[in-house]
């Protein structure tokens, strides 16, 4: 989760969001947007994938190791 946080506010993510949203010319803003939501998409994903893991493994570490 880190890592997207880091990815969001450096400066090429910076300049992502704003060419997708605040642009002025149109061509920009169509170009940029679905970089953007596929962005978001990759990185939403990849936050739900570590919290699964975190989940199962905290629960298998209450449960104790049974071999």
């Amino acid at each position: 989760m880190l890592l997207s946080i880091i990815i969001l506010v450096s400066p090429i993510g910076t300049e992502v969001l704003h060419d997708a949203f605040f642009c002025g010319e149109q061509l920009s803003r169509s170009i940029a947007q679905p970089v953007a939501f596929i962005g978001f998409a990759i990185l939403t994903s990849i936050c739900v994938i570590e919290w699964l893991v975190r989940s199962i493994i905290s629960k298998r570490r209450a449960r104790g190791a049974t071999v």
